[in-house]
Order: C-alpha cells, then structure tokens, then sequence
C-alpha cells in the first residue's frame, strides 16, 4: 500500500486523503512488529524461524506402551504442524509391546520432521522395543555409559510360548530390525542379533561396528545439537537433508495429565496394588452388602488393574491363584477349619503374587518390597474381618423366640407346678408355666417359649 500511495506513476498532490492513508500505514508498520511477535510458534509468518531452528525435545521414559506410543505420536504431529527443524527423543525404556512401537516407528517414518532418538544420560538403555525405535531413528545417539538391544520378543501374557510360536516371533521382529537397519544405513546383521540372540551393546560398540548402529556419542542433548549442525541425515525415502541445530530454540514437551495419570498406573507394582485393593473391596462388599462405598471403590480399582494388564505380561495363573486365596478367606467363614483355610488363603495370596509378572524383566516384575506389606496387610484385613463374622455367628440371638431364651425376669404371680401365671421380662409381661413351684416375686428364667406362654425355672 505505501509503495502504490508513493509510486511515481500515481504520485498525487498531498490532500487530506493522501494525508490519512499516509498515517494508517505509518500506523501499520508500527504495530506490525508486536502483531508478528505475538504469532504462535511455527506460524509461516513468525520472523526467525530461519535464524533460529525450532527443535522440539520429548523424554520418554517409561514402557512402551499405547500411553507413550500417543505421546510420541503427538510430538511429531506438533513438529510437522510447527515446520520444526529437528525432534529429540530422549529415550529410557526396558521395552514394551511390538504393536506400540510398531505405531510410533511408522509415524516416525512418515514423519515430515527428522527425528533422533537419544539414549541418555549415562547409565541409561533402551532394551527390547526401544531397541527398535533407536535404529528407526533419522538419527541414533547415545551417551557415554549407555547400552541398547536385547530385542528377543517373548509373549505378551507372561506365558511361556511353545517352540514354533517363538520361532515366528522372533523372525517377524528380527525382518522388522532387518528393514530399519537396511533402510538407515546401520548394520544389519548386529540389529538381527539383537533380536534372535538378545544380543546388547554399549555405546561404543555401537558405534565401532562396521556399519555402526548408531550415528554418534554425545553426552547431552545440547552437545548432541552442536554435533548435528550442517550433518546431512538420509531420510527412510532415500531422500537427504541438511540440519541447522546451531543457536536452535529448544522447547520440551510434556505428556499431558491424562498420559501421565495413566503412564503411572501402567507399572507392576501400581497395577498389583490396584488389583489387591479392587478385589478387598469386593470382598467388604460381599461380606456386607449395602455398604457401596467398598464395592465402588474395589469395582474402579479393578477396571483400572485389568486396563494395565493389557499393557504388562500378566501371568493369569498368578491372578488365579490370587482369587483362590481370597476365596478360601470366605470359605473361612462357613467351615470350621481352625485357621487351615486362612493359613492357605496367605500361603496362595504370596504365590500368586510372586508369579503374578511373569518376566525376566526387572522392571516388569512387581518388587517383593511392595508384595510382602500388600500380602501381610491385606491377611490381617481378612482375618480380622473372617473373626468378626465367626464372632457374629456365635453371638447368642437378641430378637424372636430364640432371643428370650436365657432372659431372666420377675414373677408377678405365683406359679404352680402345671398351672399358668405371669412373669416380667425383657420388658414385657408374659403368661408363662413351670415345673416346679415359683412364689411371688421370685427370680425365674426363660428356658423355652412355646407361642405366647414362656416356660420358666427358678432362677
């Protein structure tokens, strides 16, 4: 517009009009600074985007599962959608399920935005699926003191898989190895064995191996930018290109409250306490029914266990053992077994625990510190409560016909022995008999009740 207003081709004398456009154009260019400021990050129009590459960074650490396989995915979508020049993932992860990584490694390789998984700080690895996510990666890093592979599949439910099906596992995944690894350039025949020998490497001999398995060796992801400045990155399309990581604005990215809520119960020791708490509840419930609170409570606790489930290798043989000790606590209640039935209930209780997840995993087995109080807590929750009842069973009664007998009360006539009087008890005034000759305000005692007339002793 101001170029049009001052064109030597349409110059006109200076009016009011001219005056006016004049003034709205200084006007414009003096907020246009603060309107262009104020873009979103990523906006086509955001000044300095080619200056200053945008790098989003994300840590991953936990299992793989749908949880972080939606929080990674997220990552990319915002990178393409924010034309950022570079993803990192920080990544630390014992593994997790084929079909999460699988989903993650896809949009990885769709992904507009290249992205580099690092393995860090020092002490960190990325087993099993992060295996599988590191050698996908545009870009491969680790930190000193770092290890990855051991990408040996094993079945999903803790059981143990017969020769065949193992066999096919492990071929179908060490193919999928065989694909990144040829398609980024990394060594094929290491990232096969990671797969069918569980073979692992430290950083170096990642790095070392002919072709490596990764890029690069940095301790930190701000070292990590500084070596990825001007390298030329092979795409999984063949295509190349040149990252600009120097002086890059490096903005993290959170998983949201929901992914976090739900990452944190996706652990086996979050899960078992879950599990242990849902099935007391519905316990409580069945032992006293209209108490709600419990049998709500325990219902939500056990939806939430059985959602985790789907996430951990889960030994159900475990589970089973744990319903079998619950239920011989209940059956505590109906057969007098003098404490054999409780003992048994703990004894499966601590088994089905300890076998509950079924993996050689460290970090998928639930931690003995955590069962032992579970299991002692919730046996002395259920003992308590398995004496209350048997308490409860042997309490004389207090209401009906069997609630009078043993009462005792004041004789307000005479009775003789077959005749009929009357008698005060339990607050009442009764006709009542006896055997044996009772005086006028003698002590009696119920000993039967025959409709509305007691039967009654001296007493």
């Amino acid at each position: 517009m101001i170029i049009r207003v001052l064109s030597p081709k349409r110059r006109s004398p200076a009016g009011p009009g001219s005056v006016a456009r004049l003034v709205v154009a200084t006007g414009l260019f003096g907020v246009l600074p603060f309107l262009v400021a104020a873009l979103p990050p990523g906006s086509p129009a955001r000044p300095g985007t080619e200056s200053q590459p945008l790098v989003l960074s994300a840590v991953v650490d936990a299992i793989i599962h749908p949880v972080s396989a939606e929080y990674m995915v997220e990552t990319i979508e915002r990178a393409d959608a924010e034309r950022a020049s570079l993803i990192v993932f920080t990544l630390r992860t014992p593994g997790g399920l084929v079909d999460a990584t699988r989903t993650i490694i896809s949009k990885m390789i769709a992904a507009k935005t290249p992205v580099a998984v690092w393995i860090g700080p020092s002490g960190a690895r990325a087993a099993s699926a992060g295996f599988l996510l590191t050698i996908a990666a545009d870009v491969a890093a680790m930190a000193p003191g770092t290890h990855i592979g051991a990408a040996h599949p094993v079945e999903g439910s803790g059981e143990k898989m017969d020769e065949t099906m193992a066999k096919k596992a492990a071929q179908d995944v060490a193919a999928y190895a065989r694909t990144l690894a040829a398609k980024r350039g990394r060594n094929v025949e290491l990232a096969e064995e990671a797969v069918k020998e569980s073979r692992a490497f430290t950083e170096e001999e990642a790095l070392k191996a002919s072709p490596p398995l990764i890029d690069l060796v940095a301790p930190d992801i701000k070292s990590l930018l500084a070596e990825l400045d001007g390298r030329t990155v092979r795409r999984f399309d063949g295509t190349t290109i040149v990252l600009h990581t120097a002086g890059a604005r490096v903005v993290p990215i959170e998983m949201s409250w929901r992914q976090r809520v739900l990452s944190a119960l996706a652990h086996p020791n979050i899960a078992y306490i879950l599990l242990s708490l849902g099935m007391l509840g519905l316990t409580i419930e069945l032992w006293n029914p209209g108490a709600i609170l419990p049998g709500v409570a325990g219902g939500i606790c056990l939806l939430l266990a059985f959602f985790v489930f789907q996430i951990l290798p889960v030994n159900y043989a475990g589970v089973l053992l744990i319903l079998f000790g619950i239920l011989l606590f209940v059956l505590e209640l109906k057969v007098a077994s003098y404490g054999l039935l409780s003992a048994g209930g703990i004894i499966s209780l601590l088994l089905g625990s300890m076998i509950l997840m079924d993996t050689t995993a460290p970090e998928l087995r639930v931690s003995l510190a955590v069962i032992l109080p579970v299991v002692a807590a919730m046996a002395a929750i259920l003992v308590f409560l398995v004496r209350l009842a048997v308490a409860s069973q042997r309490r004389r009664p207090v209401t009906g016909e069997s609630g009078m007998i043993g009462e005792t009360g004041v004789a307000l006539t005479s009775i003789v022995p077959g005749g009929t009087g009357r008698v005060e008890t339990h607050g009442e005034i009764w006709a009542a008999t006896s055997a044996e000759a009772i005086a006028e305000g003698d002590q009696v005692k119920v000993i039967a009740v025959r409709g509305l007339t007691l039967t009654v002793t001296r007493g």
